[in-house]
């Protein structure tokens, strides 16, 4: 298998790599969790149920199609990349097939940041980013790590100031 291309090969010379994360490892977690649930069953029922060839062929098989999905999983989670340079948002993709989308910051015209109850606890939020009216391949970045400082980051590139924390008299 050929491995993916690394995203920072799309980076031009002229731009400014501010910002390349994954997503958050609770991204992750559900499938993986998933994965063991169904693998301690299917043990159990190995052990439970009456030895026979094919039953223990099917149990084996299932197995095997749960650890091969979780794998997939992981691979798609651990090559998906975004990385933000001082002229546009890029999200890498796929495992198989190699997708990047792009969106300039110059279409930018809002940002919607949201952190859920689980967000705040773990520390990942989402960004959701509007353009022009149009609907962009990168409008709704989920699972951010450090959504704080990504968020700081990205209104900084957009609008051009930094967030200004209040003065103490």
């Amino acid at each position: 298998m050929l491995a993916p291309r690394d995203i920072d090969e799309y980076v031009l010379p002229t731009e400014r790599r501010v910002i390349r994360f994954r997503r958050h490892w609770v991204f992750i977690v559900s499938e993986v969790v998933q994965a063991a649930v169904l693998m301690t069953i299917l043990g159990v029922a190995a052990y439970v149920l009456p030895d026979g060839p094919v039953l223990d062929n099917m149990l084996w098989y299932a197995a095997l199609l749960v650890l091969i999905k979780a794998c997939y999983k992981v691979a798609e989670w651990w090559v998906e990349k975004v990385v933000m340079t001082d002229k546009r948002v890029m999200l890498a993709e796929g495992v198989f097939t190699h997708k990047v989308g792009m969106m300039p910051l110059g279409k930018v015209t809002d940002l919607t940041f949201e952190r859920s109850f689980t967000g705040r606890v773990f520390g990942f939020g989402t960004l959701v980013i509007e353009s022009a009216g149009q609907i962009q391949a990168l409008n709704k970045i989920t699972y951010m790590p450090d959504p704080d400082e990504v968020y700081e980051a990205i209104s900084e590139l957009v609008f051009g100031e930094k967030r200004q924390t209040p003065s103490r008299p």
